[in-house]
Formats: structure tokens, sequence, C-alpha cells
């Protein structure tokens, strides 16, 4: 249960409604990530001391009422039966590892009753497979841990899968495991309260900055295409550890002993797009980490990301990301807070 906040000092944080309540019910079942579920559980509660009043509660519940065990063998208590808990605002699905064994007619039903009672249904972990079985992502984007990612995207094509940290699609909240749910709650937090916490909650938990919805998952390229497409992992490997001093594709065609030619229809075949595309995608990512985790200067970044000049990078920025290089460093220190 939700205990009484402690504010923190020289607390500025205001709900946009007087006396807002919030509350949240997180249902677990066997084996689920506990890490993920304690990321929500504390960013709500650090939300709660930022305002120096309870706006969110919480409650973890379970399909009998009884105690669940973790992935990592640990019991969590109290919990409550999911079916006699008062109407939540919204309700989290907890998955972990041997998800697919957890689904039952039984957990549908509970899905189902709950997605049409709650303003919000969503996930953390491999939550999202229980809620793509139960029929609730049908036409949504969402998101999962990148390890069961490729074989969702076959299991359920009805839903869009994406290689983000989270989602927020409409009423359908999905988000990966990890720390994951502590960057979703974030979000969720501006939606509710008048100043951002995100500052807050980076400084208390010793986080460099608290992710948006555009940060992507660190996808293996092994997980997404296989082990067994050798000259395509090799040649990606060559491209990112060339980010500063792009090598051409003739060049590492011949690095990988194939010919231009095969290698962009591997590439093409298994990714969905050409070498070269990769490979920009790729250099443009770490331009946007270097942006909005270091002090550098644009001209700087484009150097080291292998552009030929600043108005080449932020033709290419734009181009990907949508906004220039200096508005999404903006952007970036306004959504965490900073001077």
């Amino acid at each position: 249960m939700t205990s009484k906040p402690v504010p923190l000092k020289n607390s500025l944080v205001q709900p946009l409604v007087p006396d807002l309540k919030v509350r949240i019910a997180f249902l677990i079942v066997p084996d689920y990530t506990l890490l993920a579920l304690t990321c929500a559980i504390e960013a709500l509660r650090m939300a709660n001391r930022s305002c120096g009043q309870t706006v969110y509660e919480w409650v973890v519940v379970s399909q009998n009422g009884e105690p669940v065990r973790a992935s990592c063998g640990h019991y969590l208590e109290p919990v409550q039966r999911v079916s006699g808990m008062p109407k939540p605002d919204m309700l989290f699905v907890c998955g972990g590892i041997n998800v697919s064994k957890q689904f039952n007619p039984e957990l549908q039903t509970t899905l189902r009753h709950w997605a049409q009672r709650c303003s919000i249904v969503g996930s953390l972990c491999t939550g999202s497979y229980l809620l793509a079985k139960a029929g609730l992502l049908d036409g949504y984007r969402a998101v999962i841990h990148w390890e069961n990612m490729a074989s969702l995207k076959e299991l359920f094509p009805n839903v869009k899968f994406l290689d983000q940290v989270y989602v927020l699609d409409r009423d359908r909240y999905t988000c990966a495991g990890g720390v994951a749910p502590l960057d979703m709650m974030s979000q969720i937090f501006r939606k509710h309260l008048r100043q951002n916490v995100c500052t807050v909650i980076s400084e208390q938990f010793i986080l460099d900055r608290v992710r948006n919805e555009s940060d992507r998952q660190r996808v293996p390229l092994q997980a997404r295409v296989g082990k067994y497409h050798e000259n395509l992992i090799e040649a990606a490997a060559i491209m990112e550890a060339n980010i500063e001093e792009p090598y051409s594709m003739d060049e590492i065609s011949k690095f990988v002993g194939v010919s231009r030619r095969q290698l962009e229809r591997l590439f093409q075949r298994y990714l969905g797009q050409v070498p070269t595309k990769y490979y920009l995608d790729l250099r443009l990512q770490r331009a946007r980490e270097l942006l909005n985790q270091t002090s550098l200067s644009i001209t700087e970044i484009a150097v080291i990301c292998g552009f030929q000049s600043p108005p080449h990078f932020s033709k290419c920025y734009r181009s990907t990301f949508g906004l220039s290089p200096s508005s999404d460093r903006r952007q970036n220190l306004s959504t965490s807070g900073a001077e």
C-alpha cells in the first residue's frame, strides 16, 4: 500500500488538478521481473515525494491474492486479489521469463474485464505478450523486451511492435524490461503534474537522464536477424566500429568477402533497408547520444560522427528525427528540467 510521502526540500512540483489521485494496480504473474516492477513503484514514490503529497496510489495484485514468485526467486507482499480490488485508473501487467506459460483463459478474462473498466491498460517487460495474446493490443503500437520482439512480430501481426524503450499509444502504455518502467512513469507524470519531475527523479536515482519515447532499445543485431547471417553481422560490426571515418560500401564488401550487390540484398532482406541507410542511422543515433549526453558542440559532434559539414549533418538529422540537432538538444534539456 502507498505510504505517506516525505517531501523533498524546496519541492515545487504541483498536480494540474488540486487533490488529484491516480490509482494504479500492478498485476504480477509467476516469474515476473522484480526490477521492472520496483522501478515503476519507485518512480511513483519519488513523484509523490516531489509533490509533498500522495498523488499516486498503487497496489500489487495477483490472480488469487497470494504472493507470486518473481524470476529472481523472491516474493513480494502484500498482494491483493485482482477480482476484489477497487477500480484503478491504470492497470499494468508485469511479465518476465517464461511468459507464454503464464497465459490461461482465466487471465484472459481478467485482462479483458479490466480493459473495459480502466482508463489505461499497459504492461511492464514481457507483459505485452499477455496483452497481445488477450487481443488487447490489436491496432496499437507497442514494445516488449528485445529478446521477445522477433517472435512476437510473427505471432501478432496486428500489433506494431517497435524497438523503443516505451510507447504510450492512446489507452495502451507498454514498456520494455529493465529500468524502462522508470522512464515510462516519468512520461506519465507529465500528464498530471505542472512541473516536470524528470530532473528530480534523475538526480535522486543518479541517472544521466530520463529517456523519452523516441529513445530506442539497444537491440543486438544477431537477435534481429539470427546468428546464421555472419556476413550481415560482420558488415554491421565494421560500420559500428568506424563511425568517425566511415568506410565505403565497396570497402566493407571487400572486408566481408561478398559483392556489394550481395551485401545490399542481405541488408534489404533482413533489415528492410539498404546498407548506406543503416550506416547513416548508426551515425545519427550516435550523434543523438552525444548531443543529449554531452556538452560537445554540434560541429564537434558532426565531425565525430563522420559528417562532412554541420549543414549536411543537420539536414540528415532533421530528415531522420524530425527536428534539427539544436532543437533536439533544447527539447531534451527542457524535458530534463535543466537550466
